[in-house]
């Protein structure tokens, strides 16, 4: 259903220019004619290697990163058209469309309070004018801090507590959509359960609808409806979350779910790992026909030579690969 989907996503391209030589520019193909869509209240993830795009994917649908080309529509209004020149103000969707940035404490101001880091957003867009302190300390303590902690700068906290300070951040203006640009990952393992779980816990409570980017394809799992995977600024393969671990389809996406680390080393032994050959290539200089290729333990001819196109293999299945 068309109306159901909250972000479309056509054909979206964002290159950077470089400098490679004293002389010389160079572009780096960042993303590369990805399309998808993400429905009202579910959960995409997006997995891959590092360097393969992902972040940029999350940046450039926020237009943090304005996109090179492509469609962006949001809630049925095209946000952003290539083609048609289309570049929406974004002061509205600002408050719509928000993110959970990686590293808590590089994206947190250490020369502002924690009420000052979380009520900034409501200043700018004006909301909870009257009861401004209340909201802060409302939003504290549905992450787990409690109001002693408005007071204190971002570097008196450990790093759970700072990605809780931005995930407050994030939901001060009540948003509609998080891009969640890998929460965990800085986090001690024993942290990351419970940011993931508050995470699960506040889409439900809010009628959230999230962009989960990760490489720990275990918590992907864990809280995605559907899962993308990709590989050196391409989407590879999208299907929902339990068609992905039963039946992945594409190469790249078997060796990375054969990498995933069992708890029973009885069970690890007898699995077949997929080892990987070579080096990812660079964005700057991307192989001809598919970019897997050169990797890809079944590549033929075909695949040095013609681009493979991102097609729906099975009702709600999409992949980007020759031999399927």
């Amino acid at each position: 259903m068309e109306d159901n989907k909250l972000l479309v996503c056509d054909n979206i391209v964002k290159h950077f220019t470089v400098k490679e030589t004293f002389n010389k520019t160079a572009t780096v193909h960042a993303v590369e004619d990805v399309s998808f869509y993400i429905k009202k209240g579910e959960t995409l993830g997006v997995v891959g290697e590092s360097g393969c795009g992902k972040t940029t994917l999350g940046r450039t649908i926020l237009r943090l990163h304005e996109p090179t080309s492509g469609r962006i529509t949001y809630d049925g209004e095209v946000i952003f058209d290539s083609e048609k020149n289309i570049k929406a103000e974004m002061y509205p969707y600002r408050r719509k469309m928000q993110i959970i940035f990686q590293d808590p404490s590089a994206s947190l101001d250490p020369r502002m309070t924690v009420a000052e880091i979380v009520g900034e957003a409501l200043d700018i867009h004006g909301l909870y004018k009257e009861n401004r302190r209340d909201r802060i300390n409302e939003l504290l303590r549905r992450v787990g801090l409690n109001q002693e902690h408005s007071n204190r700068y971002p570097h008196e906290f450990s790093g759970g507590q700072q990605q809780r300070i931005g995930i407050a951040r994030a939901l001060a203006v009540e948003p509609e959509f998080i891009v969640c640009d890998e929460p965990i990952s800085a986090l001690d393992v024993s942290i990351q359960a419970q940011i993931v779980n508050m995470l699960q816990d506040m889409q439900e409570e809010f009628g959230l609808t999230y962009m989960f980017i990760a490489h720990d394809l275990s918590v992907v799992k864990h809280i995605s409806d559907r899962i993308a995977v990709m590989y050196l600024g391409k989407m590879v393969e999208l299907v929902d979350s339990k068609r992905l671990y039963e039946n992945p389809l594409h190469p790249y996406t078997k060796s990375l779910l054969s990498a995933i680390p069992l708890p029973d080393p009885k069970l690890t032994r007898s699995l077949k790992r997929i080892k990987l050959e070579g080096e990812i290539p660079s964005p700057i200089h991307p192989p001809k026909g598919c970019r897997f290729h050169e990797r890809c333990p079944y590549a033929k001819d075909i695949c040095s030579e013609v681009e493979p196109e991102f097609r729906e293999v099975e009702d709600g299945h999409f992949v980007s690969c020759h031999i399927i």
